[in-house]
């Protein structure tokens, strides 16, 4: 739908983790109005309803994803069949009934645990200040064909993670982020496609004490993600009191426990 300059920048002012889900309220709204543009009256009137009726609007978790299904360039992988199983994984755990029963007084958003997918490190959909960020991840291989010495994956590296030696490329592992990049571009496949999946971060939040999302170690596979979503959503909900949200209750070293273990201290055990 069209929207005039006015209204994308009046819908650029709504917090950022509401955003999306304003905006699409405003399309919806405006179809079924049977207008064509909108304008900032949509925006504004949207708005207002959309904030004033917060708590109908819930759902108990945010599960956000990048703009990588419209044909972006840069995905590493394509997330469009781990979305569908996480968003199932959250309404399984019924959040918006435990937030219901462990928060006093009026449920906000921000009370909502918060997920998003990214189909590359460029993490349009901002994991890193996320409870659970998923990041797609493709990690170069060296084959067995010649080298032709284009120098094409130095160049498109923005980490500078590849250098070009004898024979060949080398890729130094503590740069690369696994964007792909170099793979893309190699004209011989002397560097092919690794190693690919999901890396995760967990714990990221904004807010009044900001804290980054840790990166669990490694590239984890789509049922490994869905096994680490389920272990958080537990620990959540073993922890969770009056709202308090998932990167409040995890510490560093809880991150680095379950990087290391499989499983949170003190949480008897994995899910299965």
């Amino acid at each position: 739908m069209q929207w005039t300059p006015e209204a994308e920048k009046a819908v650029s002012k709504v917090p950022f983790f509401v955003r999306k889900r304003v905006r699409a309220r405003v399309e919806k709204e405006a179809v079924a109005e049977g207008k064509p543009v909108v304008t900032p009256a949509e925006v504004k009137a949207a708005q207002r309803r959309y904030l004033n009726n917060m708590e109908t609007e819930m759902r108990g978790f945010q599960l956000d994803s990048c703009f990588g299904p419209s044909g972006c360039p840069n995905r590493a992988v394509s997330s469009e069949s781990i979305v569908p199983r996480i968003q199932a994984l959250l309404e399984e755990a019924e959040l918006l009934a435990f937030l219901k029963q462990t928060v006093s007084g009026k449920l906000r958003f921000h009370h909502e645990l918060r997920v998003t997918v990214a189909d590359c490190p460029n993490a349009c959909s901002q994991p890193q200040i996320k409870d659970i960020g998923i990041l797609g991840a493709c990690r170069p291989a060296l084959t067995d064909a010649e080298c032709t010495r284009c120098e094409a994956c130095v160049a498109v590296c923005p980490e500078m993670a590849v250098e070009l030696r004898d024979p060949g490329p080398v890729v130094d592992g503590a740069r690369c982020v696994a964007c792909g990049k170099c793979v893309a571009v190699c004209p011989t496949q002397t560097l092919g496609t690794g190693q690919t999946g999901y890396r995760v971060q967990l714990g990221g939040k904004l807010g009044r004490h900001p804290r980054l999302a840790i990166e669990l170690p490694g590239i984890h596979d789509a049922d490994g993600v869905v096994r680490i979503v389920r272990d958080c959503i537990a620990f959540y909900k073993a922890r969770s009191r009056n709202g308090r949200r998932f990167a409040e209750l995890l510490s560093a070293a809880d991150i680095e426990a379950y990087g290391q273990t499989g499983e949170f201290p003190g949480a008897g055990g994995n899910t299965p």
